[in-house]
């Protein structure tokens, strides 16, 4: 089955989807964030056309885009891979991450409205309900919606999507923590994080989003060190 899809509006009458290159982005975008393309495992080209259900040329450009945010190597002979982190990388990603999420935390908690808390709360309800049942794509699905809605609300586009592109070298990565380690032993900040923000505590706020970025790393780092 292809991804073109009609997308409904919130009346329930459709509208027109995005362009088919737009959504075999957004597509595969995906399957790397929450870990479906594993890391350092190549894939063809002709795979991902003959998975996405899709011609050639959109696929063609969503991997030059994906490689362009650094979420896609090219390996020649038609493969990609999603690039492996090293203990350097890591040490990178931590720094930009903190430094970019925490100042967007900061931002936001100055707009967030009583309505956007309630979802916040409802996201991270849903994410514990998939820790406990050990639901892996689950978790890292409502963890990403979890930060990105906060970051939304600091009305700061630029840092927003460097903050995104991130998140592609991060997520998949910690899909690897969730296979080797459980949804267990997943522990955040988020209700620090949520309490600082019902109390428009701004420093609160963004030293629970560096604590939790911290947490997720750390994890992150003690599977990296497993294979040295």
């Amino acid at each position: 089955m292809g991804v073109v899809k009609k997308a409904a509006d919130t009346d329930g009458e459709t509208r027109p989807a995005s362009p088919i290159h737009e959504q075999v982005y957004q597509e595969l975008r995906g399957r790397i964030l929450f870990g479906e393309l594993a890391p350092g495992q190549p894939v063809t080209i002709q795979g991902l056309v003959e998975a996405l259900g899709v011609g050639m040329t959109p696929v063609r450009e969503a991997i030059r885009r994906l490689t362009s945010d650094g979420a896609l190597v090219f390996l020649g002979n038609r493969r990609v891979i999603v690039p492996t982190l090293t203990m350097d990388d890591l040490e990178q990603l931590v720094f930009i991450r903190k430094t970019i999420e925490t100042e967007l935390t900061r931002r936001a908690t100055r707009r967030i409205t009583p309505e956007v808390l309630a979802e916040l709360n409802q996201i991270d309800t849903e994410l514990d309900g998939a820790i406990a049942k050990g639901n892996v794509v689950g978790y890292l699905a409502l963890n990403y919606r979890f930060h990105t809605r906060i970051y939304e609300h600091a009305k700061a586009p630029i840092m927003a999507e460097q903050a995104d592109r991130l998140w592609l070298r991060s997520g998949p990565p910690l899909r690897v923590v969730c296979g080797r380690f459980g949804t267990q032993n997943l522990p955040d900040r988020h209700k620090d994080i949520l309490d600082a923000l019902e109390r428009q505590d701004e420093a609160a706020a963004a030293r629970a989003m560096g604590q939790d970025i911290d947490q997720g790393m750390e994890q992150i780092a003690a599977a990296l060190d497993l294979d040295t």
